[in-house]
C-alpha cells in the first residue's frame, strides 16, 4: 500500500471520529468493565497472596477485547456458539465470583496451572474481558463507527491501568473496614449484574427455541 493510500485511509478513519459518539461508547464500556467495582476483588486477591501485574492485565484485557471486537462473530460461529449462550455462561462465572465476595468463601481453588498469579484468571478473564464486555462490544457496532469504539476501548484501558496501579494506595486509604464494606457492596452489585446478564440473554435463548 502506497503512502498516499495509507494517508487517505487514515484521514477517512479520522473523519468518522465523533467525540460525542466516543464519549457515549466510553461510558457504556466503563459501566460494563467497571474498573472501580472490581477494585475490592483485586484487593482481596492481593490480600490472599495472589500477584497481579497491572501492565500485563491491561494489555491482555485490551488485546482480548480488541480481538473479539473484530473476530467475535467468527470465533463464536466457529464453535457453533451464539453470543447469547456465551453471555449466559459468562454470567454463571461472574455469579460464582460474586458469591465469593459476598459470602467470604473460596470457590475457585484450583491453582495448579497459574499458581499465585491472578493476572490472567480471574482478573483479565472474566473480570475485565468477560462475557459482558464482549457482548457490549458487538452491540456497540450497530450504533457507532469502529474508530469511536476502539478509541473508547483504549481510554478505558488507560483507566483500568491507573486503577490497578493504585490498589495498594486505595487499600491504605479505605482501611480494612472500608475494604470489607466495599467488597460486600460491590459483590452484591456484581451479583445483580450477573443475574441481569443471565436473565436477559436466557430470554433470547428461550425465544429461539420456540
Amino acid at each position: 500500500m502506497s503512502k498516499f493510500a495509507m494517508s487517505l485511509k487514515l484521514n477517512n478513519m479520522l473523519s468518522t471520529i465523533s467525540w460525542i459518539d466516543f464519549l457515549s461508547a466510553f461510558i457504556v464500556l466503563f459501566a460494563v468493565i467497571d474498573p472501580i467495582g472490581i477494585m475490592p476483588m483485586v484487593i482481596s486477591l492481593r490480600d490472599r497472596g495472589k500477584t497481579i501485574n497491572a501492565w500485563k492485565a491491561t494489555l491482555y484485557a485490551f488485546g482480548l477485547m480488541l480481538m473479539f471486537f473484530f473476530m467475535g462473530d467468527f470465533l463464536l460461529g466457529l464453535f457453533g456458539v451464539d453470543i447469547n449462550s456465551f453471555a449466559v455462561a459468562g454470567a454463571l462465572v461472574i455469579f460464582l465470583m460474586a458469591l465469593e465476595m459476598v459470602l467470604d468463601i473460596e470457590i475457585f481453588k484450583d491453582t495448579s496451572v497459574v499458581g499465585n498469579d491472578a493476572t490472567y484468571v480471574p482478573l483479565v478473564f472474566p473480570l475485565l474481558a468477560g462475557a459482558g464486555s464482549f457482548t457490549t462490544l458487538i452491540s456497540l457496532k450497530a450504533e457507532y463507527s469502529s474508530p469511536n469504539i476502539i478509541l473508547a476501548l483504549l481510554a478505558n484501558a488507560v483507566v483500568v491501568f491507573a486503577m490497578l496501579n493504585a490498589t495498594k494506595r486505595i487499600s491504605r486509604i479505605l482501611g480494612k473496614g472500608g475494604v470489607y464494606f466495599t467488597r460486600k457492596f460491590f459483590g452484591i452489585i456484581l451479583l445483580a449484574i450477573s443475574v441481569k446478564l443471565f436473565t436477559s440473554n436466557l430470554s433470547f435463548l428461550i425465544d429461539s427455541i420456540k
